[in-house]
C-alpha cells in the first residue's frame, strides 16, 4: 500500500526505447543486451542510493524499470490477442522493488489450456532465466486463479496485489472480480485469517521487536505488520493508499507519518541488506549491522558504539510500528468482527472509565486532557480488575496523543505519584501494566530515565535484548514466580516472593537495575543514585530508600560470587553474608538475581545456574542463623562431612577401616568442597575398582531434578596434560565443562570432579550418552600426555563478529594458599584445553575452576598452585603468565 508519494519515473535509469530496438535488431544477442541493462539499472540504482536518494525513489523506481524492462521482453513473441496478459503480483505488483526482492510475475490466461501459449511461455520464462534475473512466477488460468486462491490464504494475498505489465488488461479485471469479497473470503474472514496468520509469525519471533539479529521483514514491527494493514485495508475498504484510510478515518495523520517513516526506514535498512549481502538478505546480522551504521553516518563516542545507536534507532522505530499495528487491527476487528447481537451495556468502573466487552475504555473522548493523572488511573484499574482484556482501540489512541502532558508538572502531581505507587503495590498483574504503559509510551515519560533506556542495545551475545525489553522482562519473571505453576522451576524463588515484607519494592529495584546503563559511568551508581530520587520523590520511607539503593548498587553480587568464587569456601559464603547484612536483604536479592539472569539471555538459565545460587542462599542463610560473628569453623565443616559420608557408606556396607584408609591418604580441601553424598559416591567407586585404567564416575540428576549438572568424577594417577586431555575430550564430546574442581592425594593420583552439560544447556541423562562419556574419559586418560592436538570445531558465525582484547587478571589468596587466575576472552572451541596446556608449560597444579560463559565471551576463574602447593611468588612468572594466556588466546580468536 503506498502514501501520499507519488512516484516519478527516471528516465535516466535506462534508455529503454533504444533497448527495445536492439532487441529486435540483434536477436542472437539479446542475453548479452539484458544482461548489461540489468548491470547499468543495479549500478545506478546503487549509486543513487549511496549518494542518498530518497529512498522511495529507489524501491519504486527498480520496480518501474523492472516494468519497462519485461514489456521490452514480452514484445520479442507474438501473443494470442485477447488470450493472454503479464501481470505483476505480490510486492512487485505493488510498484515496490528492492535489489534483490523476487520479482513475482503471474502469466493470466483466459483459457485452461496454455497450449497456444506454450512455446512462447516457455521461451520467454527461459530467457528471463539465462539473464539471471529473480523471478518468482506462476501461470494460471482465471479458473486456476479462482480455484486456488478459494483455497489458499497466500494465494488470494498475493493476487490482491496485481498491475498489468503487458496483453490483455480485462482478463486482470476479470481476476479481480471473481476475487472479490462477494465471491470468496469475505473482509471478515480474511482478516481473521490474516491476524492469525500474524499471531503465528510473531510468534516464531518470541513476540518481541528485540532480537541481536532482527528480520526487518517479518519480526514484529517489521514490513510485513506495515503490509497486513495494507491487505486488510484493501480488501475491506477497498484502499489503494494509506491516503484511502485517511479519509475513512481508520487512520489519523500522526499515525500516517509513523508508518511512512517507519517504512522509509525499514526500505533504506533492507534495500542496504541487499546490497551489502549481496542476496536477497532480509537479517539484520552482526555481519552488517556495523557497516550499516557507518552507511548511515553513526559515529562511536565515549559512551556509546555506533553500531548501538544505529540499533537503538531500529527498534524504536519497530516498536513505534508494532504499537500502531496493534491500534488498527483492533480498529479492524470492532469494524469487522463485531458480532450482530446487541451487546451488553458497559460496566462501569468510576467517573472517567468504563469496561465494555472485556476492554476498558474513557468515557469520553477528552478524559485525559480533562484529567491527566487518568494517564496512570487507566492501568491501575486493570491491575485491579484481572478480567479486563486490554484497552480499547479508541482509547488507546487517546493515551498517545494525550502523552505529550506527562511532564515535569504530571511527574511532580502528587495524584500521579499515588496512583503509580497503587499499581506498584496492588496485588494483580503489575509486571503486564508496566508493560502496557510502556508500549503505550507512558512509562518512558513518567520515568524519564527508563524513556532513555528504550531501544537501548549493548552489542554482543550475551544481553541479546535491549534495556527496556530486558527490564519488562524481568518484572515478568518476578511476576511468574507468584504463580502455584512457577513452582516445578523455581521452587525457592515462589517461597520466597510470598513472605517479602513490601513487594513493591522489589518492583521497582527490578525496575531501576540497569536503567544507569548508556550514560557512562557504572550503571550500578547511576541506577543507584536514580532509585533514590524516585524513592525520594514517592515518599518512601528512609528505611526502604536504603533497601532500594543496595539493590540496585549490588544486583550483580550473587550472581558473581555465584559464577566466580569458590563457595566450599567458608571464607567466601562469610564475606558475602557480611557484604548482604540480613536474611531479608538476602531474600530480595535472590528473587532480583534469578529474574535478572532469566531475563537476560533464556540460555543463560540452566540446572547449574540454578543450583549455584541455590547453595549459596542456603550457606548464607545458615550463616546468618549462626549469627556473623560466630563464621563456620572448617574443622567442624570438615566433621561434619565425614560423619555423614561414613553413615552413608556404612548403610552401603563399606568397612570402616578400608574408607578411613582411604582418606587418611587425602588433604582436608578435599571434605571441604564436596558434599557427603559425593564423597561416599567418590569413595564406594574408589575402594571397588580394580582395573588397571582410570576410574570415571558418571552421574546426572534424576528427572525430577530440575537443578544441577551431570557430574563426572575421575580418580586417575596424576598426569601434567590431565586437566588438557579432559577438555578437549569434553570438546569432542559436544560438552560444555562449567565447574571443575581438582585435588590430589597423597599418593599420587588426582580426585576431580567435574561439572558438564551438553551445548545447548541441557542436561546429558540418557544412559548411553552417560556410558559414552564415561568410556571416552577412560580412553582420554588412559596417556593423556600422548592425547591427540586439539580438536579443531567450527567457530559459530556470530562469535567471529566479537574479537575483544583478552583480558587475565592474577592475585593470590592468602588465606587458601592459592594463585587466582580470571581468564577474560572470547568464546571459542577449544578454548579450556588451551589454557590446560599453558598451565602444564608453567608447571602449575589446578585446584579449582569456575566457568562461566555470557554471550561472545568466557569470564572463567581457575584457583592454581606451584608444584610444591604454594601459590606463585614470583612477580615476573605472573607476568609471563598474563602475557603467554593473552598472546595464545587472542591468536586463537584471530586477533
Amino acid at each position: 500500500m503506498s502514501s501520499v508519494y507519488r512516484f516519478q519515473p527516471d528516465v535516466q535509469l535506462y534508455d529503454f526505447a533504444k533497448l527495445q530496438q536492439q532487441l529486435h535488431a540483434a536477436q542472437e544477442s539479446r542475453v548479452v543486451l539484458l544482461k548489461k541493462a540489468l548491470g547499468v539499472i543495479d549500478q545506478r540504482l546503487a549509486q543513487a542510493f549511496y549518494d542518498g536518494a530518497d529512498i522511495r525513489d529507489l524501491v519504486y523506481g527498480r520496480a518501474w524499470a523492472m516494468d519497462q524492462l519485461l514489456k521490452a521482453i514480452w514484445s520479442l513473441f507474438e501473443w494470442p490477442e485477447g488470450e493472454i496478459a503479464l501481470l505483476a503480483v505480490g510486492g512487485y505488483g505493488r510498484g515496490e522493488l528492492h535489489p534483490k526482492s523476487d520479482i513475482d510475475l503471474l502469466f493470466l490466461l483466459k483459457q485452461d489450456d496454455d497450449g497456444p501459449v506454450r512455446d512462447q511461455l516457455t521461451a520467454l520464462i527461459t530467457l528471463l532465466w539465462d539473464i539471471k534475473l529473480d523471478v518468482g512466477q506462476s501461470v494460471r488460468s482465471l479458473n486456476d486463479c479462482e480455484r486456488e486462491a478459494r483455497a489458499d490464504l497466500t494465494v488470494i494475498t498475493n493476487l490482491s496485489e496485481n498491475r498489468t505489465l503487458a496483453g490483455e488488461d480485462g482478463l486482470r479485471q476479470e481476476m479481480v472480480q471473481r476475487l472479490s469479497t462477494e465471491c470468496m473470503w469475505p473482509s471478515a474472514k480474511f482478516f481473521k485469517a490474516k491476524w492469525q496468520e500474524q499471531i503465528a509469525r510473531h510468534h516464531r519471533f518470541n513476540n518481541s521487536e528485540y532480537h541481536l539479529e532482527p528480520n526487518v521483514k517479518s519480526s514484529p514491527g517489521g514490513l510485513r505488520d506495515i503490509q497486513m494493514i495494507g491487505w486488510v485495508a484493501k480488501r475491506h475498504f477497498q484502499a489503494d493508499s494509506l491516503q484511502d484510510l485517511l479519509s475513512s478515518g481508520f487512520l489519523t495523520a500522526s499515525e500516517m507519518r509513523i508508518l511512512e517513516q517507519g517504512q522509509c526506514f525499514l526500505w533504506q535498512v533492507r534495500f542496504a541488506l541487499h546490497l551489502l549481502a549481496p542476496r536477497a538478505e532480509d537479517r539484520l546480522l552482526f555481519d552488517y549491522q556495523r557497516q550499516l551504521a557507518m552507511l548511515f553516518g553513526y559515529l562511536d563516542t565515549d559512551k556509546r558504539l555506533a553500531v548501538e545507536q544505529f540499533m537503538k534507532r531500529y527498534y524504536r522505530v519497530v516498536t513505534s510500528l508494532s504499537e500502531l499495528n496493534d491500534v488498527l487491527l483492533q480498529h479492524f476487528e470492532q469494524a469487522l468482527l463485531a458480532s450482530s447481537a446487541p451487546a451488553e451495556p458497559p460496566r462501569i468502573l468510576n467517573r472517567r472509565f468504563q469496561m465494555a466487552e472485556q476492554f476498558i475504555e474513557a468515557r469520553s473522548p477528552d478524559v485525559f486532557e480533562q484529567q491527566p493523572f487518568a494517564l496512570i488511573e487507566i492501568f491501575l484499574l486493570m491491575a485491579q480488575h484481572p478480567e479486563i482484556q486490554g484497552v480499547r482501540a479508541t482509547t488507546i489512541r487517546a493515551i498517545r496523543d494525550a502523552r505529550y502532558l506527562v511532564d515535569e508538572a504530571f511527574r511532580r502531581d502528587l495524584r500521579a505519584r499515588s496512583l503509580f505507587m497503587a499499581l506498584l503495590r496492588s496485588e494483580g498483574n503489575v509486571a503486564l501494566q508496566l508493560r502496557r504503559m510502556s508500549r503505550y509510551g507512558i512509562l518512558g515519560r513518567y520515568l524519564p530515565e527508563f524513556g532513555h533506556a528504550v531501544g537501548l542495545t549493548q552489542h554482543d551475545l550475551f544481553h541479546i535484548y535491549t534495556v527496556d525489553a530486558h527490564t519488562l522482562k524481568l518484572l515478568k519473571f518476578l511476576q511468574v514466580f507468584r504463580t502455584p505453576e512457577a513452582e516445578q522451576d523455581y521452587p525457592l524463588a515462589t517461597r520466597l516472593i510470598q513472605h517479602i515484607p513490601k513487594l513493591e519494592l522489589l518492583w521497582i529495584a527490578g525496575l531501576y537495575h540497569d536503567l544507569g546503563k548508556g550514560r557512562g559511568g557504572d550503571h550500578s551508581e547511576l541506577g543507584a543514585e536514580d532509585v533514590l530520587r524516585f524513592a525520594k520523590q514517592h515518599q518512601l520511607s528512609l528505611r526502604d530508600q536504603r533497601l532500594l539503593v543496595w539493590l540496585v548498587e549490588q544486583h550483580l553480587l550473587m550472581s558473581m560470587t555465584a559464577q566466580k568464587q569458590d563457595l566450599s569456601d567458608p571464607d567466601v559464603i562469610l564475606h558475602f553474608a557480611e557484604q548482604v547484612g540480613s536474611q531479608m536483604h538476602l531474600d530480595y536479592l535472590y528473587l532480583l538475581t534469578v529474574a535478572d539472569l532469566n531475563a537476560t539471555n533464556p540460555r543463560l538459565w540452566n540446572g547449574w545456574r540454578a543450583a549455584l545460587l541455590n547453595q549459596l542462599y542456603a550457606e548464607t542463610a545458615r550463616t546468618f542463623r549462626r549469627g556473623l560473628e560466630n563464621p563456620i569453623d572448617p574443622q567442624e565443616w570438615i566433621a561434619e562431612t565425614q560423619q555423614e559420608a561414613m553413615a552413608l557408606l556404612i548403610n552401603m556396607g563399606e568397612e570402616p577401616e578400608a574408607v578411613r584408609a582411604l582418606w587418611s591418604t587425602l588433604d582436608e580441601d578435599y571434605f571441604l568442597q564436596d558434599a557427603p553424598s559425593e564423597v561416599a559416591w567418590h569413595t564406594q567407586g574408589i575402594l571397588h575398582h580394580q582395573r588397571d585404567e582410570p576410574l570415571v564416575l558418571v552421574a546426572a540428576p534424576t528427572q525430577d531434578m530440575r537443578e544441577g549438572g551431570t557430574k563426572v568424577f575421575i580418580h586417575a594417577p596424576d598426569a601434567a596434560f590431565g586437566f588438557a586431555a579432559t577438555a578437549t575430550m569434553m570438546d569432542r564430546l559436544g560438552l560444555s565443562i562449567h565447574d571443575a574442581r581438582f585435588c590430589t592425594s597423597r599418593q599420587g593420583y588426582t580426585l576431580n570432579t567435574l561439572i558438564v552439560l551438553e551445548q545447548d544447556g541441557q542436561v546429558p541423562r540418557d544412559p548411553a550418552r552417560l556410558e559414552e562419556i564415561r568410556l571416552e574419559m577412560v580412553r582420554a586418560l588412559k596417556d593423556p600426555e600422548q592425547f591427540p592436538a586439539l580438536v579443531q570445531l567450527h567457530t559459530p558465525r556470530q562469535l567471529k563478529h566479537f574479537t575483544l582484547p583478552t583480558q587475565v587478571y592474577i592475585s593470590n589468596d592468602a588465606n587458601q594458599q592459592r594463585t587466582l587466575v580470571e581468564v577474560v576472552t572470547p568464546d571459542r572451541p577449544g578454548l579450556l584445553a588451551r589454557i590446560g596446556r599453558i598451565f602444564v608449560e608453567f608447571d602449575l597444579l589446578l585446584q579449582n575452576a569456575k566457568i562461566a560463559t555470557l554471550g561472545e565471551r568466557v569470564e572463567d576463574v581457575f584457583f592454581v598452585t606451584q608444584r610444591d602447593g604454594a601459590p606463585i611468588a614470583d612477580p615476573d612468572l605472573c607476568l609471563r603468565l598474563q602475557q603467554r594466556l593473552c598472546d595464545e588466546l587472542d591468536r586463537q580468536a584471530g586477533r
